[in-house]
Order: C-alpha cells, then sequence, then structure tokens
C-alpha cells in the first residue's frame, strides 16, 4: 500500500454489492472522508492493495463471499485496517462469528442512523491513528533505552519533591502538621506498616505518597484502592485478582493490586470500612506475605509495605467488636494522626494559594490571587470538609471571578457568614454558652450585615436596599457593630505573600 500524504482525508474503502447502499453510505461518509467504494470482494482486495486505508466497512451477506470471510482475509493481510460489518441481519450467532473470526471493531445493524454511522467510523480512524502511536512508540522503546532511563529518572525526582515531607506538605511556619511531617520523616525509611487517621479531606493520602516516596521503596510503584467503594467479592477481586471464570463477568485473567504493588508500596484507604469476613482474608496476606487469586489454586508470594488510612476510630471500632483486634496491630505498627483544617487555621493561606495554582493550571484560567479580605473569611470558616472543602471554594471561586484578584464576594454564603477575628466567642454565644438573648440576637444580625456587605462589594446602596434599611439606618447598624471596612481591607494578597 502507498504511504499517505498526512493533509489528505482518512481514507475508508465501503464494501456492498448493492450500488444504491453503496453510493449513499458514500455520500454520508465523503464530507469527512476520502471514500473508496468496491461492489465485489475482487474490487475490493484491488483498491486495499494500492491505497492506505485506514477504516473498512463491509455488508455481511455478499454473493462471492460473506462480510466475516472477507474480513478475516483482510485482517491476515493487513491487520491495522479497522474493519466495520455492516448488515441487516442481527443474529446474535452472526455477531458472535464476525467478532471471533473477523477481528470487527463494530457490527452495525441496518437501519442506522447517518450521524451514528459517521460517529462510529470517526471513532473507528482515532482508533486506527492510536494503533499507528503505539507501534511508533514501541519503536521508541527499542531505540532510545538511555533517554528513557533519563526520563523515568527525571520523573521520580519530580515525584520525590512534589511529596517531599519537608516542601512537599504545604504549610505555615508554625503550623500543628510540622508534628506529622516530623513523624513521616522519621517513620519513612524504615520498611513497617503505618496506619494514617484523619477526617476525610485531611490530605491522608498526600501523607502516604510522602511515606513511599520518601522511603526505600520509593522506585517502586504506589497503588492506592479505596476499601469503602466496593463490596466484599468486588474488593477481593481488585486487591487478589481473579483467574478467567472465577465468577459472573471475569471474562479475562486480572492482576490484583498487591500483586502490582509488589517492591512497593499499597495504600488502602478508608480501611475502617471492611467486612469482618474481609478482615479475616486481609491478615492472612499481612501474616504470610501471600495472595490467592480468586479462582486459583496457587498462591503467590508479594513484597509490599501497607499504608492504611480511616477517618474512624478504629481502636473505638475494635472495643465495639467492629474491627479484629490482630489486623488493628498488624496495621498500626506506627500511627500517624492528621489535624482537620479547623484545627489548623495558619495553613489557610498558604494552602489556599498553592490549590489556586494547581486549580489555575487545571481550568487554563489566570489570576493574581485572592484580597485580603478573602483570606480573612478563609481563615475563619470551620471547613467541614477540609482541604478538600477547600479546594472546591476555591474552584468555584475561580470560575466565577471576572477581577485580576478573588475578592471575598465570591464566596459561597455560609462562608461568608463566619464572622472573622472572633469566631469562637462568637459561636459560644450561639450555643447558649454564654450570652443574653439579646447578644446572640445581635451577633446575627451583624454576620448577616457583613455577608450583605462583602457580597455587595461593600456597597452601602445595594445592601441596604436588599435588606430593607434605610443608608441612615445601615450606617447606624455599622457603627454599632464596628463593621467599617478595614483600611486596605481590598489591598490585594499576591499568590507570594
Amino acid at each position: 500500500m502507498e504511504t499517505q500524504n498526512l493533509d489528505t482525508l482518512p481514507s475508508i474503502l465501503v464494501v456492498d454489492d448493492e450500488p444504491r447502499a453503496l453510493e449513499t453510505v458514500a455520500r454520508i461518509l465523503s464530507d469527512e472522508f476520502d471514500v473508496h467504494t468496491a461492489n465485489t470482494t475482487a474490487d475490493a482486495e484491488r483498491i486495499l492493495q494500492s491505497e492506505w486505508i485506514q477504516v473498512m466497512l463491509c455488508d455481511h451477506r455478499m454473493p462471492d463471499m460473506s462480510g466475516v470471510e472477507f474480513c478475516t482475509m483482510v485482517r491476515d493481510k493487513w491487520p491495522e485496517i479497522v474493519r466495520i460489518i455492516i448488515s441487516g441481519y442481527s443474529d446474535s450467532a452472526d455477531i458472535i462469528d464476525a467478532i471471533n473470526k473477523g477481528g470487527i471493531y463494530q457490527f452495525i445493524s441496518k437501519p442506522w442512523h447517518p450521524d451514528d454511522l459517521v460517529f462510529q467510523v470517526r471513532n473507528a480512524v482515532e482508533l486506527f491513528q492510536l494503533q499507528r502511536q503505539n507501534e511508533q512508540l514501541s519503536v521508541e522503546l527499542k531505540i532510545k533505552p538511555a533517554t528513557l532511563n533519563e526520563s523515568l529518572t527525571e520523573k521520580r525526582r519530580i515525584l520525590q519533591a512534589r511529596f517531599d515531607w519537608e516542601h512537599g506538605i504545604v504549610r505555615s511556619p508554625d503550623s500543628s502538621m510540622n508534628r506529622v511531617c516530623n513523624l513521616v520523616r522519621q517513620v519513612a525509611p524504615f520498611d513497617v506498616s503505618v496506619l494514617i487517621q484523619g477526617e476525610s479531606g485531611t490530605g491522608k493520602e498526600l501523607c502516604a505518597r510522602a511515606l513511599h516516596y520518601n522511603s526505600l521503596r520509593q522506585d517502586g510503584p504506589f497503588v492506592a484502592e479505596n476499601c469503602a467503594a466496593l463490596p466484599d467479592e468486588l474488593l477481593e477481586s481488585e486487591l487478589f485478582g481473579h483467574k478467567r471464570g472465577a465468577f459472573t463477568g471475569a471474562v479475562d485473567d486480572r492482576v490484583g493490586l498487591l500483586e502490582r504493588a509488589d517492591g512497593g508500596t499499597i495504600f488502602l484507604d478508608e480501611i475502617g470500612d471492611i467486612s469482618p469476613a474481609f478482615q479475616v482474608k486481609l491478615l492472612r496476606v499481612l501474616q504470610e506475605g501471600e495472595i490467592r487469586p480468586l479462582g486459583s489454586n496457587r498462591r503467590r508470594t508479594v513484597n509490599i509495605r501497607v499504608v492504611a488510612a480511616t477517618n474512624k476510630d478504629l481502636m473505638e471500632e475494635v472495643r465495639a467488636g467492629h474491627f479484629r483486634m490482630d489486623l488493628f496491630y498488624r496495621l498500626s505498627t506506627f500511627t500517624i494522626s492528621v489535624p482537620p483544617l479547623r484545627d489548623r487555621r495558619e495553613d489557610i493561606a498558604p494552602l489556599s494559594h498553592a490549590l489556586l495554582e494547581e486549580i489555575m493550571q487545571l481550568l487554563g484560567k489566570k489570576v493574581k490571587g485572592f484580597t485580603r479580605e478573602a483570606i480573612a473569611c478563609l481563615e475563619n470558616y470551620h471547613w467541614p470538609g477540609n482541604v478538600r472543602h477547600l479546594q472546591n471554594e476555591i474552584k468555584r471561586m475561580l470560575v466565577l471571578a471576572t477581577d485580576d484578584y478573588i475578592g471575598a464576594e465570591l464566596i459561597s454564603p455560609e462562608i461568608l457568614q463566619a464572622a472573622p477575628d472572633h469566631a469562637a466567642e462568637d459561636m459560644a454565644l450561639l450555643t447558649g454558652i454564654d450570652g443574653s438573648l439579646k447578644e446572640r440576637v445581635e451577633f446575627l444580625e451583624a454576620s448577616i450585615l457583613k455577608e450583605t456587605l462583602i457580597r455587595h462589594r461593600w456597597n452601602k446602596t445595594r445592601a441596604a436596599q436588599e435588606l430593607g434599611l434605610s443608608r441612615v439606618g445601615l450606617r447606624s447598624k455599622l457603627q454599632r457593630y464596628s463593621l467599617e471596612r478595614a483600611e486596605n481591607q481590598d489591598a490585594l494578597m499576591s499568590a507570594e505573600a
């Protein structure tokens, strides 16, 4: 076959013994593809010998040769061509025969919709191009091992820097996370199991990756699994692997994550949610260092380091009889507790800037930073969803941003209503620990006033209109609650601040 000019349209061959059907398919595809047609398999073969065909559409029932037989022949001579069968007969036996014998990419039943046909051919062309790229990469892998080794080394260096315990975990100089990072630094080089405890969204997986990339296993794989996301059978298959036919839907052999992590680290997230029955199976792996895939009689030895995480108090789960004590002690040779974000408000500003940088790259949208007022509001919220909650809020703010700097007016109302500087004292008033009814009502009024003013960028006319107050009445309340905007409150905060 001839080589193809990269500027030309993808070449498609349509084979059908019915002239009208052949003409219809060619007309529909001709806008996007260079279409060749043949009403016999002999004509089709001559075209295949002279043209660089990427996708072939073939009718199934033809007088000289069936579509499956012709596709089988094409697969043997030109295996890179993506083959599609079009047929008015939807017998399941024909479909299975086409897939097994002819290596068919798609089986399209008549009558077909034009848009669907074009869509299927587009996908087939994309598959052809991906196959070509894969071939090129395979050649590169053979002829450039030194370059690839250098690239792999550089990627490892970047990963180690990203998850470095000292700089990779973003925090302020006086952060309570310093203790966590020191523990990570101390335990990382030692090949012991680690249990990481903390609320959801606090960064437990980040700590697990820091343990791995600062350990002697840093060149090995890091494999993560959320144990709460799957029922027992699927979790067992995911971790241990399975043989073909082990259960309904097991159409191929599958290597489990424990085996894939051999020589490296496996991170078992939400370990406190696994069932008592599965706890027994996992304990056996930790004790013996062996796994047996579902449906197999052979055991396989694995050399792994286990890092587990949970948002539960596992010792309480042990006392309640929900978690095995022997498994708990196997997992918790060393325990690290990650504090929630509300207990490390000093980290909110540096975290916000770091998260903003990541999200700007993700969304392809740039700003220069936050205003001081925005940071103050973020710092005085209790963040029940922790860092993940903060990340989602910053993503929302960036999407809404129209100025160079993200202002407090873009923050969600429930976060704005958390008053700066006196959060703990004001919460005490609300919960009745101290303060009269009048004081608590005044607190609520002050919070509503501040949230409304921030949302309207301190435009007092608009705030007064929304609240049903006169400008004089609003000014009086602002003086009463000392809610005048602080000097330079709208000064700009750069990402380096």
